[in-house]
């Protein structure tokens, strides 16, 4: 028999060592993969940022490169602002509201504040509303929602304008500048327009002869007349006694004579005061009368 010949060299044990076991199983954790596909590169990535970053120099240039682009995007063409342009307001509106909104064009649609100018727009006294957008062309477009007064009033500060909802619309000077709307006067007058508006509309009957409302201890209104004629209202429905009187008067002209104040105030018994010039007329007339008598 020949001799068995055995090979010198040690095989290797095809088993994995403990460490390169440990590796594998980690490989195959979910968690781990993610690290070592996601996290170190971001890791790397932060880092090499945090070291480029930690010098002031190359951070101050680095800022700097950014601002030039910024500016250089902002600065182009289509995204500048050569004109404003105002709707729905008056002519002296409109010039309110480039005197509050200075705004130096051209300018770069990225540096207008529309929220801002939009607040300051609508605090306007005479504004109810306002939107700003920029639109097409380059035009910086302000919509407006103006008041519009409807009266007069007439309070201790002086004359303002008002609208029907009792909201300040302007002052004006004299009472002469608006000729075209009713005064009403008194305090607490700006509380109840509306009111007032309905009394002003029932008496178009005789609205050449109205001069004006004046608020009566802020609970009804007096109606004055041309002749220093009044017609004392009551708190409630003031707009039905204004209709009696003028029925009254239609069937028996009772504005037409010698009278000061119709009084409204007791609907049960409506009171007619005469005139200073009247009283006397009545008080000669009855002291003829008593004459005669004896």
């Amino acid at each position: 028999m020949r001799p068995i010949r055995r090979d010198p060299t040690p095989r290797r044990d095809p088993a994995p060592s403990r460490w390169a076991y440990r590796i594998e199983r980690m490989w195959l954790t979910p968690f781990y993969r993610a690290l070592l596909r996601k996290g170190l590169p971001v890791a790397v990535i932060a880092g090499g940022a945090a070291w480029y970053l930690g010098d002031a120099d190359r951070l101050d240039a680095l800022r700097g490169h950014v601002a030039e682009i910024r500016r250089s995007i902002e600065q182009r063409p289509e995204f500048m602002v050569d004109l404003m342009r105002i709707e729905g307001a008056s002519p002296e509106l409109s010039a309110d509201i480039r005197e509050i909104l200075p705004v130096d064009f051209p300018v770069s649609s990225f540096d207008l504040e529309l929220d801002h100018m939009r607040a300051q727009v609508a605090g306007l006294d005479a504004v109810a509303g306002a939107e700003l957008r920029v639109v097409a062309g380059g035009v910086l477009e302000v919509s407006v929602d103006e008041r519009l007064p409807a009266v007069v009033w007439r309070s201790r500060e002086g004359l303002e304008l008002l609208d029907e909802g009792g909201h300040r619309v302007a002052a004006i000077p004299a009472r002469d500048a608006r000729p075209d709307l009713p005064l009403v006067a008194g305090d607490g007058a700006d509380r109840v327009v509306a009111e007032a508006l309905q009394v002003l509309a029932a008496a178009t009957p005789i609205g050449d002869r109205v001069r004006g409302l004046t608020r009566m201890g802020e609970r009804r209104w007096d109606l004055v007349l041309d002749r220093d004629q009044r017609i004392m209202l009551p708190e409630r429905n003031p707009v039905a006694a204004l209709e009696r009187v003028i029925a009254l008067d239609d069937a028996q002209d009772v504005l037409a004579r010698d009278v000061s104040v119709v009084d409204m105030r007791d609907g049960r018994r409506p009171t007619l005061r005469l005139s200073g010039k009247a009283l006397e007329e009545l008080r000669r007339f009855r002291s003829l009368d008593d004459g005669e008598d004896a």
